[in-house]
């Protein structure tokens, strides 16, 4: 696990507040890893999700910090998305 998946894996843990995801979310930070996000929260790891979002290492670090909206990162191709939708938005609103 690199650096900027760990701490990314404990920043959504933080943001989670100790509750899990209603579904399953994957983020491919690219060059960096996988992060899976579930009812059991946030972990290094790359499975199966109802949603992919892919993002290079800045666009995932500004997310996380709250300086880029994750629909503005979306809408500007900053963010990929595979996957359901609704998904996507249900985790864009614990990421804003």
């Amino acid at each position: 696990m690199s650096d900027v998946t760990e701490a990314a894996v404990a920043a959504l843990n933080k943001r989670l507040g100790g509750e899990g995801f209603d579904g399953s979310a994957r983020f491919d930070i690219e060059g960096e890893g996988s992060i899976m996000i579930d009812g059991n929260g946030a972990r290094a790891a790359e499975e199966e999700a109802e949603v992919t979002l892919t993002a290079d290492a800045e666009t995932f670090q500004q997310i996380l910090e709250g300086d880029l909206n994750p629909t503005a990162a979306f809408m500007s191709g900053k963010l990929a998305v595979d996957g359901d939708m609704g998904q996507a938005m249900k985790l864009g609103a614990v990421l804003s």
